[in-house]
């Protein structure tokens, strides 16, 4: 017996072998296209009801082992598993062209769109119908037959580049390491950096220490490591994944997916890709992003340049360096950071116990949203590091189950991320309750400490949970307009607006306990975080609207006459430069965000949402952090509607106003 084709409620890790795997998408695919068909061969005219609500809940057998199957591809891969994915990508996208390009569904689609004048219709009912409709006839339904198939060979040809892509990053992560046996090369790094290091050591039966670029490994090293040319070697490995001449070069692959983006864009009669993708977007088009990024560009980077000249001061103050490369940025950051604030990041850790902090997640969202968490051993999961929880309000009734991954393991690719196993929906009158989760890579336990994180790794925590929040609360109708199916420029602005309460002393109070005392991390600590918040902004936001300014540069023309990769990012790169180009290093390579992760032409967002999530956070502080009625207006205005209305109407719902750019720069100190 297939357990992935039983009917299950929570996932049935425990139960699902690999081999399952293929069987059962395949299987899931015929059952979605029997689906499909019973909608197309209904002799009935076609209604809301038997067309657009019947089509948002085909599939669901599919999308929850698919959810399921790639989840795991990020978490918990091997190499069976990254073969069966470049198998069944490919089924996936033919299901996905076979649904869009379908002409009978389409013209069904079709009727009820035209229609809707006549319908009496809510909110979220007109937004269905919109979004069906925009998604055949963004996707090639109003194609002829000869174009239609050149965008099924396109879309098949993209998901297996995406999927390679990937495996390529991941696989040149886990072949690097740096093994040390000689103490003095470990100058500067915290006891905590050391004991990780030699724990890892010992795990692969070897003397000494071993640092990786895995992030809880690789961060300190850059940040502590005494020793420059140690810290250069970490920095370049880190900087040339995808871009070494092996088996695991991606730069084809990127000039691959660019110019297949475009082809696909101009198919479908649009001007570039990013053209095609901000169309749905809050930012609406690629002028409209390079507008706001060249704005906040010319705020911040006067900002940038001074910060760097005396970061560059400083080190050539401290160690006759006179020009800092992109391996000594965090380490003479951190010293100066220590020196102005007397902030040692090595002092706080002791005050952000893993559990004490996922303890303090839980609390606020209590104190904001009236949720309760409760640690559940019966829930099953892929991997031991796993924590599972039900999710409950103050009435006792269940909101959702929620899942959380923390730590590196060699399966698991780098960063953070929440993903959904089931989506929220309402169906035969039955409210079905989510199953969320997150994915982090964070300091592990050692033999003789507890897994405390760094304030960095905190925020990303919050950052996440926020994420988990907008999946856990999510109230509509319909999956596909439920939790974070939302604009991906407005995606950001639940997880990103719950950082700020890292940053607050009400809430800091709740989980910032010094993992062997007790003590309630000092006031004046908290007055340092914050004071310290906006250190280097500068140099931040120029960093991240580089990133933004990549993708736009890759996907807002024509990539046909591009050959050479790194020249291209050169170029891209050079109203942002801070530090002089490494010749061995590339970005785009490793960009997965982009190129992996879904974010093409949508890296801007998180500064889109920065702008939004300072502005929301400002009607907090203006009424108090745990103010009740704010947070039950950002739960019914944003968290619980998903993408049931425009995001800008949702938004102005919950802050009466649309939102400026102010309070972000004022927080950035760059006002």
């Amino acid at each position: 017996m297939n357990p992935l084709l039983q009917p299950f409620d929570t996932a049935p890790f425990s139960k699902i072998s690999t081999e399952h795997y293929k069987p059962a998408i395949k299987k899931a695919i015929e059952l979605a296209r029997k689906e499909i068909e019973e909608i197309v061969e209904n002799k009935a005219k076609p209604t809301f009801e038997n067309t657009t609500v019947a089509l948002d809940f085909t599939g669901e057998k599919l999308n929850r082992i698919t959810s399921i199957f790639f989840n795991l591809n990020s978490a918990e891969t091997n190499d069976e598993i990254q073969k069966i994915a470049q198998e069944v990508s490919p089924w996936l996208s033919e299901f996905r062209n076979d649904i869009t390009l379908n002409q009978a569904l389409f013209q069904r689609v079709k009727t009820v769109f035209e229609n809707r004048n006549h319908l009496t219709c809510s909110p979220e009912q007109k937004t269905l119908l919109e979004k069906q409709y925009k998604g055949f006839a963004r996707n090639g339904a109003n194609l002829n037959d000869i174009d239609k198939a050149a965008l099924r060979k396109i879309d098949t040809s993209l998901s297996k580049l995406s999927l390679k892509f990937g495996e390529n990053v991941l696989t040149e992560t886990n072949a690097y390491e740096m093994h040390l046996v000689d103490e003095k090369q470990l100058s500067g790094l915290p006891d905590s950096a050391k004991e990780a290091a030699l724990q890892l050591a010992t795990e692969r039966r070897k003397e000494g220490w071993i640092f990786t670029l895995d992030y809880p490994s690789y961060i300190p090293f850059l940040t502590y490591a005494d020793n420059r040319a140690l810290r250069k070697e970490m920095a370049i490995a880190a900087g040339k994944k995808g871009f070494q001449n092996n088996a695991y070069n991606n730069e084809q692959i990127v000039l691959d997916i660019v110019k297949l983006r475009h082809q696909r864009a101009l198919l479908l009669g649009y001007k570039t890709h990013a053209h095609f993708v901000l169309e749905e977007r809050m930012a609406e088009t690629p002028e409209k992003v390079i507008a706001f990024s060249k704005d906040l560009l010319k705020k911040a980077k006067p900002a940038a340049e001074k910060e760097f000249t005396n970061l560059e001061n400083y080190a050539k103050k401290l160690d006759g360096i006179s020009q800092l490369q992109k391996w000594d940025g965090a380490y003479y950051s951190e010293k100066l950071k220590k020196e102005i604030f007397d902030l040692d990041q090595e002092i706080l850790k002791p005050y952000f116990e893993l559990e004490n902090v996922i303890a303090g997640a839980f609390a606020i969202a209590h104190k904001l949203f009236d949720l309760n968490f409760e640690t559940v051993a019966t829930i099953d999961k892929y991997h031991e590091d796993v924590k599972t929880y039900n999710v409950t309000n103050t009435n006792g009734d269940f909101i959702a189950v929620f899942y959380a991954d923390f730590h590196p393991r060699k399966g698991k690719r780098n960063g953070a991320w929440m993903t959904s196993y089931k989506p929220q929906q309402i169906k035969d009158s039955v409210n079905e309750r989510p199953h969320v989760s997150i994915v982090c890579n964070f300091t592990k336990p050692t033999a003789s400490k507890p897994s405390l994180l760094t304030f960095n790794e905190v925020t990303t925590l919050f950052h996440e949970f926020g994420h988990a929040l907008h999946g856990m609360l999510a109230n509509t109708t319909y999956n596909s307009l439920s939790g974070t199916s939302v604009s991906w420029d407005f995606v950001e602005l639940p997880s990103q607006i719950l950082e700020n309460w890292c940053y607050e002393k009400e809430a800091l109070a709740l989980f910032a306990k010094h993992y062997q005392t007790g003590e309630v991390l000092p006031m004046e600590y908290v007055e340092k975080i914050k004071e310290s918040a906006s250190f280097h902004e500068g140099m931040q936001t120029l960093r991240q609207l580089s990133f933004g300014l990549l993708d736009m540069s890759w996907h807002s023309q024509d990539p046909s006459t591009i050959s050479s990769i790194k020249d291209f990012e050169k170029s891209a790169f050079e109203n942002t430069k801070l530090y002089p180009d490494v010749e061995e290093n590339c970005m785009s390579t490793a960009f997965s965000h982009i190129f992996q992760g879904g974010y093409s032409a949508g890296y801007y967002s998180y500064k889109w949402a920065e702008v939004l999530d300072a502005d929301a956070f400002e009607y907090f502080l203006e009424k108090g952090i745990f103010n009740k009625e704010v947070a039950h207006k950002f739960k019914e205005n944003i968290l619980s509607k998903g993408g049931t209305e425009k995001p800008m109407i949702l938004y102005k719902r919950f802050r009466g106003k649309e939102p400026k750019p102010d309070a972000l720069l004022k927080r950035a100190g760059l006002l």
